[in-house]
């Protein structure tokens, strides 16, 4: 007895779900990664975590030396008007990267991996990646201690890898200038020295420092400052050099702050930061 053919009411075409996905799109991971790979409570209303979310790249932002920076859009799939365009910063590869002075930054920390600690010291290849991964989870920790101690940068959404997911930081859809860019009347330059002199305040009440911070890496959101670019934050007590990169943020920030008019001085507010830290 031969067993008669299936029904065409039975029959169906089956495509892989990767095929619904253009050339720059991928599935959102959030759900993939751990739990502490993702941002900290309380969560913006405007993060998408379905699990539908497709990510979608838009283009470069931001091109560095240790890192490059897009534009990546997440949108449900299930509820379309759910959406969000955020920063995404990928640590290059081991062998288009350079960071310059690093040793100055790291000093102080730890590697628990033995055989990690000896292919960085030997310059492997291994060794370089391993560094772009803790340049990118420093960083990540950077955000999401600072983000969850109130001082002003962008949200951290996730890490994945050498790749940071993160609030784009912007002003009517565009991104928002660094402050270099800005020229500021006396009533918005005199608030926006208390934003980051109170952000300063904060890192140090926490025994820690930006390590360079500058003009340019400071965003300018209309009214709101928001400090970026942290992946060297230090430890003022524990790295050697800590104090001397306090008192270097405190000159840039200063220095910037009285060419268009201010009355500061970095040496008055180096000393109020340490009274915070101690």
């Amino acid at each position: 007895m031969h067993a008669s053919a299936p029904s065409s009411d039975f029959t169906f075409a089956f495509r892989p779900v990767d095929e619904f996905l253009g050339e720059d799109q991928r599935w959102s991971t959030w759900l993939s990664i751990e739990r502490g790979a993702r941002g900290p409570h309380p969560r913006p209303d405007w993060l998408v975590t379905d699990d539908s979310a497709v990510d979608t790249e838009l283009g470069v932002l931001k091109s560095g030396k240790e890192a490059d920076v897009f534009l990546v859009e997440r949108a449900s799939r299930t509820c379309p008007e759910r959406s969000v365009v955020m920063a995404a910063k990928r640590y290059r590869s081991a062998e288009h990267r350079a960071f310059r002075r690093s040793a100055i930054y790291t000093e102080g920390r730890r590697v628990r991996d033995s055989r990690e600690m000896r292919a960085m010291a030997k310059g492997t290849a291994h060794g370089r990646a391993v560094a772009a991964g803790q340049w990118a989870a420093a960083e990540w920790q950077a955000l999401y201690s600072s983000w969850s101690a109130g001082v002003p940068v962008p949200y951290p959404v996730q890490i994945d890898g050498t790749e940071i997911l993160m609030e784009y930081v912007c002003v009517d859809g565009a991104a928002a200038p660094r402050l270099a860019q800005t020229r500021p009347g006396p009533a918005l330059r005199d608030a926006w020295f208390d934003q980051v002199r109170e952000a300063m305040a904060v890192l140090a009440r926490r025994h820690l420092a930006h390590g360079d911070l500058s003009p340019y890496n400071i965003l300018a959101a209309g009214e709101r400052l928001v400090l970026i670019d942290l992946p060297q934050v230090v430890d003022i007590i524990g790295n050697p050099r800590g104090l001397d990169l306090l008192m270097r943020d405190c000159t840039n920030v200063c220095t910037w702050f009285r060419a268009r008019g201010a009355d500061v001085d970095e040496h008055e507010l180096f000393g109020e930061l340490l009274a915070q830290a101690y």
